[in-house]
């Protein structure tokens, strides 16, 4: 494991495979870290496949810092990858994620293009239903809580538990954050997953409908969609499966390694 600091937010990151070899940076949904079951075998699939991977944790997720700045999360996030990548020296670098970091991806080539060789998403994120989910999830119940109870209600979350317990300074960076600022950048924030007509991100199941995948396909030129490597009710039953685990999203992920070497290679 290792960390570097990105535009003052510190970052948790781990690189795997030879050095010098085509790069490709893995991005889970939610706010889940880079250790998530699933991922390292999704990585270990590229690696043998011949690939640098760099796996890492956002800010607001994992071991990474915590931070409020950027018009929403997912621009935040897609400008600190960019950055990272060009930071490590790894060249054009492949992203490939799903849900949350289906949306990085997207927000990581239209602030960097130059910084990336191959756009690899699935399980984006759209619909009415699933953006409203979203908004509430990621700002809404922060903003409410800090309207409540202040700054010790919103560290005392479960959403941020994970990332005060593996970066106590997060902990610190909440409470030092003005109340009535906080609750304004969760507005903002939450904006951005206000469902829109003409632009489909802020799958195969409500949160990630297909017609999402396949709006996104038409308006990228030169894309390739192709069918997932997993049932359609996929999803459902990993949700199920990290209910009873804790953590189990992103379990057939590694499924994916074939069609995404196939895609780097082409």
């Amino acid at each position: 494991m290792a960390r570097i600091e990105i535009s003052g937010i510190g970052i948790e990151y781990e690189l795997l495979g030879e050095r010098g070899s085509p790069a490709i940076a893995i991005t889970p949904g939610g706010r889940f870290g880079k250790d998530a079951p699933g991922l390292p075998e999704l990585a270990q699939k590229l690696v043998a496949g011949g690939k640098r991977v760099l796996l890492w944790d956002r800010p607001n997720c994992g071991a990474s810092d915590v931070c409020f700045e950027g018009d929403n999360e997912s621009a935040l996030q897609g400008r600190t990858l960019t950055q990272l990548t060009r930071a490590l020296e790894l060249g054009p670098t492949a992203l490939a994620g799903g849900s949350a970091g289906s949306r990085t991806g997207l927000f990581a080539a239209l602030h960097d293009p130059q910084a990336v060789s191959h756009l690899i998403q699935w399980w984006i994120s759209g619909g009415t239903i699933s953006l409203m989910m979203l908004g509430a999830a990621y700002c809404c119940e922060s903003a409410v809580a800090a309207s409540m109870g202040g700054m010790e209600a919103v560290a005392a979350l479960a959403t941020w538990s994970e990332q005060t317990r593996r970066n106590p300074h997060n902990r610190e960076a909440i409470l030092r954050q003005d109340p009535d600022r906080f609750i304004a950048t969760m507005e903002r924030w939450a904006s951005a997953f206000i469902p829109s007509a003409v632009s489909p991100v802020p799958g195969r199941d409500l949160y990630h409908p297909a017609r999402i995948s396949e709006w996104v396909h038409e308006l990228i030129s030169h894309s390739q969609l192709v069918d997932a490597p997993w049932t359609d009710d996929a999803f459902s039953k990993s949700m199920a499966a990290a209910t009873r685990t804790g953590n189990g999203h992103f379990r057939d992920w590694p499924l994916l390694a074939p069609a995404i070497l196939s895609f780097m290679h082409g």
